[in-house]
């Protein structure tokens, strides 16, 4: 097995080149554009806050991470944006924010209910009254799991011309609403394959709803896709924003 400090720079230096800029992207770009101070949770590379101050935003950035090797790569490329290492657990800041968002499905990895109950209350609390949370959540209803097969292997080269082969797949049984799965990086140059768990939680519309209902917030708009379609059973994904209740929480 590759060392885990190795395999934590090595795979955050791909994970742009994994995940390209996309329809996803110039959608929260447009949101991000659009609000005064934003907070990106689990901002990763900070591509997106990156993106917004090159675009000439002229307010407050703040992005993120509990992954310092991903806040390596933001601050490399990223001045004019304040970077921070830690998650909603560890956030202590009471600050109006005008908008909070959550990319790349991270809110996917709230499992457990008081996690994800903890993690609202903290957006609510860091939004100003009216503020809007915007995050988005694969479809349970697409079943996209199922692709997610060892024998779908993706290739990409690195910034040094190195090809990395990239496969998922899923690992036991669907228990409830969570996915299981492993992500195996593997290079000719390294000395093991990097290997990656995680599981996600594939909450559906109602569950959604009630969380944030009972966190204090509104939704105002739901959509299937990045061109904000409908959302229908065949979406690939439930597109959530979310207005702060002007009073508290109700969870207090």
């Amino acid at each position: 097995m590759v060392d885990r400090s190795f395999a934590d720079l090595a795979l955050a230096a791909l994970y742009d080149a994994l995940n390209p800029w996309g329809p996803g992207d110039d959608f929260y770009l447009g949101l991000v554009m659009s609000a005064d101070s934003v907070l990106d949770v689990g901002c990763g590379t900070g591509r997106l806050l990156r993106r917004a101050r090159a675009g000439g935003h002229p307010g407050r950035l703040v992005g993120l991470d509990p992954a310092a090797a991903m806040l390596v790569q933001a601050r490399r490329h990223g001045g004019g944006v304040e970077w921070v290492l830690g998650d909603l657990r560890t956030w202590g800041r009471r600050a109006g924010f005008d908008l909070v968002v959550m990319t790349g499905h991270a809110f996917q990895v709230l499992v457990c209910d008081e996690e994800l109950r903890q993690a609202l209350r903290v957006v609510h609390e860091a939004l100003r009254p009216g503020g809007r949370f915007v995050f988005e959540t694969r479809n349970p209803a697409a079943r996209t799991w199922e692709t997610w097969t060892p024998d779908r292997v993706r290739q990409i080269t690195d910034r040094e011309g190195r090809v990395v082969r990239v496969r998922h797949e899923v690992e036991g049984p669907v228990v409830g609403d969570r996915v299981t799965f492993a992500e195996t990086f593997d290079c000719d140059t390294w000395p093991a394959p990097a290997v990656s768990r995680t599981t996600l939680r594939f909450l559906d519309v109602d569950a959604l709803s009630g969380f944030l209902r009972e966190a204090g917030f509104t939704v105002v708009d739901r959509y299937g896709d990045w061109a904000r379609g409908p959302l229908t059973p065949a979406a690939p994904e439930i597109i959530t924003v979310a207005r702060r209740a002007s009073h508290g929480s109700n969870t207090s």
